[in-house]
């Protein structure tokens, strides 16, 4: 038998409700410009295929193609970031805040280290990149 992981999410408003039936990839941190932007603050993410996250209600979720090769979903609501989909694969990633406790899930490294604000530290033991190799989507 095969131990499926069933993990629940959505935004502050829940007006958004999501589930997850497949392990999370562990987080990374992303702290280039448009996860500062979108979120205040750099974005902690994992990722799944898109078949293993079904929306349980999610009428207000809305999308914004915010590059060529990405978009990012929010609730039209409360504006709560929730996920960013490459358009080129079938994966996405959820942001982990929007994860309901416990998740069990831990950052593993940080990527785009040189576009992070000026307003912190990054003072772990963590790997630190400057690019990501693409071979996880944030």
């Amino acid at each position: 038998m095969v131990n499926i992981e069933k993990h629940l999410g959505g935004c502050l408003c829940e007006a958004i409700r999501y589930q997850v039936n497949a392990p999370l990839r562990p987080v990374v941190a992303c702290h280039c410009r448009q996860c500062q932007k979108t979120s205040g603050f750099h974005v902690a993410a994992t990722n799944v295929a898109q078949q293993d996250l079904t929306f349980l209600c999610a009428d207000s979720l809305k999308w914004y193609q915010s590059s060529s090769a990405a978009k990012r979903g929010f609730c039209g609501i409360c504006g709560s970031n929730l996920f960013w989909k490459p358009l080129n694969n079938d994966s996405i990633s959820i942001f982990a805040g929007t994860l309901d406790q416990p998740t069990g899930l831990s950052i593993v490294e940080h990527v785009y280290v040189q576009d992070k604000g000026d307003y912190y530290l990054l003072n772990d033991d963590l790997p630190k990149h400057d690019d990501f190799d693409g071979s996880l989507c944030v």
